[in-house]
């Protein structure tokens, strides 16, 4: 599906023309036919010769409606500029053009209306040398120029044959799988409800699909879609569609807004670009100037940062970044064009490079500046990793939509980067485009390495007798989904980036030495547990003794064995005590908590601490009042 765009100025025949063309008269509004001037956006389609559909978007010429102008040409796929041989190129031809240029629009053809009422031949060619030299130096320097009358039909085939030339080479629209239609009109059909149309732009839209309006909080479901007039099951990319939306309120949506699938796209109040001022642009631009900016079918209000410079002259490239007053729905790669609020002019325009930034850049950063052309001119495996690097470790198919890049692209990229070391498979392996496999650039895997090891180093300062850091402190300092963080923490010990201890975990290497006083502490308090194997120091003469922390080191370390809250064993004599309770039981084939008692020759509180401990680590069960070897198929007890 392709869609073409009108552009020219007031009173050059636009309208007109598409009538001829395609038989409907795109001025809908009753104002418009009143004052026979195109003041909003008007939509057509045709089939040409060689039997595409087209759609067609007829957009106003006068300068009073340019914003209306610009919300209509966000999504064209081929320019259709109209200049009426009678008065040649006027200024809106000029700016029409100049909007078409930094839209990047390549493919056009200009139409050369009113050629009956001209007589003079020499005119004629005037005009036609005028527009080519206007063209020089645009994106349509190579367009053909027809000239037709829409009146009496004469040149109307040669101008469709041109528009079939120049479709033809027209790439089809990729299909990322991330539907997105920049709602260019809402309205109510009784008996419908809501319907929105746009061109829908990045993925398909179904008959039931779950969708969602941004950048509002609207979710609803597809009831009906159609494609020029006629019912469709599916809409594809570029194609003009209108969108019947069950659970949404006509109140809830306005032009700009964007429908689409839940969870696809995030609104936005940054975007960061890759600027180009108008050489006849009112300047220069500076730093925190209030613009209009035009993205998709939306215009909103904006500051601008400039990076890197302190003011863009007219005719000047630039980064900016763009503070919007109200969120948007943008994706990289979009253009976009900027106005000044008053007096009303068109400053320049360009691409979005990053649509979620996530901090303010600071303006003279040159690593910043650096990472945005790489972004820019870059190829599929560099726009990869730096989608990577902005988004820290992320399923793959999310890093896939941030690039913006096609299944094969993104798979060719990603071995690329795996190979070359750049990319990281946390969960091991190649990812393909569409899986949840997380991965991270190397850089960003660094960095949160040195973040660990700073985090558990810390730790171990703090905490010197300890073995390590808790694993889920740890996890909660990266500041990921519990997914991502689980991931990461498994990849660096996979790595042995840092190391597991007794559960905890710490850094490869390290020793815990003990001071002479600790030793001496430690030694005289184990030396208790030798006197009283089987009732030893409680958990509080423990603490009292050699303080919380030796004791934690103790039990860590496994000189100690804590069997319950309060009872804690010397290891060698729990093994022991393990090992006679086990026999004890083969021999008698269960036992109770006097049998061990006696056993040992003990009270009954570590008796039980000790059965229960053995309970608790499935080498006992507990049946009645007895326990029998979990190794010999006994049951617990309801």
């Amino acid at each position: 599906m392709r869609v073409i765009g009108t552009a020219g100025h007031v009173d050059h025949g636009k309208s007109t023309l598409v009538q001829a063309l395609t038989g409907i008269d795109p001025d809908r509004l009753k104002e418009e036919r009143e004052r026979q001037m195109t003041i909003d956006l008007g939509f057509a389609w045709l089939r040409l010769p060689d039997g595409d559909e087209v759609g067609v978007i007829d957009v106003p010429g006068h300068r009073d409606f340019i914003e209306n102008m610009l919300a209509g040409v966000g999504g064209i796929d081929a320019a259709l500029l109209v200049v009426a041989a009678d008065e040649g190129v006027m200024p809106q031809t000029r700016e029409h053009l100049a909007i078409l240029d930094l839209l990047e629009v390549e493919r056009g053809v200009v139409a050369l209306t009113k050629v009956d009422v001209v007589d003079d031949p020499a005119w004629l060619e005037l005009v036609r040398e005028e527009v080519r030299g206007l063209l020089s130096g645009t994106c349509l320097r190579e367009a053909p120029i027809v000239g037709v009358s829409a009146k009496s039909g004469q040149g109307i085939s040669d101008l469709l044959a041109a528009l079939v030339g120049i479709l033809r080479s027209s790439p089809s629209r990729p299909d990322l799988g991330r539907p997105r239609l920049p709602i260019d009109r809402a309205f109510t059909l009784t008996g419908f409800g809501t319907v929105v149309t746009g061109t829908l732009i990045d993925g398909t839209l179904e008959v039931g699909q779950e969708v969602v309006v941004l950048p509002g909080e609207g979710h609803g479901r597809i009831r009906g879609l159609q494609t020029h007039k006629a019912k469709v099951t599916r809409a594809v990319p570029g194609s003009r569609t209108a969108a019947n939306v069950a659970g949404i309120d006509l109140q809830a949506v306005s032009r700009g807004d964007v429908l689409t699938a839940p969870g696809a796209y995030r609104p936005t109040r940054r975007l960061d670009v890759r600027f180009r001022m108008l050489a006849d642009a009112p300047g220069p631009m500076r730093h925190d100037q209030r613009v209009k900016i035009f993205v998709g079918s939306a215009q909103r209000m904006a500051r601008v940062r400039l990076l890197g410079a302190d003011a863009l002259a007219p005719g000047q490239a630039g980064w900016l970044q763009l503070v919007l007053e109200a969120p948007v729905v943008a994706a990289p790669a979009d253009h976009f064009i900027l106005r000044q609020p008053s007096p009303g002019a068109t400053l320049g325009g360009g691409r979005v490079v990053d649509a979620e930034p996530v901090r303010l850049h600071r303006r003279r950063d040159a690593a910043v500046l650096e990472a945005l052309e790489r972004r820019l001119r870059g190829t599929p495996a560099e726009v990869l990793e730096q989608a990577l690097v902005s988004l820290g470790p992320i399923p793959m198919r999310k890093a896939v939509e941030r690039a913006r890049l096609d299944p094969d692209s993104a798979a060719a990229a990603a071995h690329d980067l795996l190979v070359s070391g750049r990319l990281l498979s946390l969960g091991g392996g190649e990812p393909e485009p569409e899986s949840d496999a997380l991965v991270a650039a190397a850089t960003t895997w660094e960095g949160l390495r040195r973040q660990m090891h700073d985090a558990v180093q810390t730790y171990h300062d703090a905490f010197r007798l300890r073995a390590g850091m808790p694993p889920e402190e740890l996890k909660s300092r990266l500041g990921f989904e519990p997914r991502t963080r689980a991931a990461l923490l498994e990849w660096a010990l996979r790595t042995q980036a840092l190391c597991e201890i007794h559960g905890r975990i710490g850094l490869p290497g390290r020793q815990i030495t003990l001071t002479g006083r600790e030793l001496s502490a430690a030694e005289a308090l184990l030396a208790r547990f030798r006197q009283a194997p089987a009732a030893p120091p409680s958990f509080k003469e423990c603490v009292a003794a050699v303080g919380e922390e030796l004791l934690g080191y103790l039990l860590e370390s496994r000189q100690l064995v804590q069997a319950s809250a309060e009872v804690v064993f010397a290891a060698p004599d729990y093994d022991r005590m393990v090992d006679a309770v086990q026999k004890k039981i083969r021999t008698s084939g269960s036992a109770t908590v006097a049998d061990i008692r006696d056993l040992f020759q003990t009270s009954r509180k570590f008796a039980l601490a000790l059965l229960e401990h053995l309970d608790a680590e499935d080498i006992t069960v507990r049946q009645g009042d007895v326990r029998r070897l979990k190794e010999d198929g006994g049951q617990a007890s309801g």
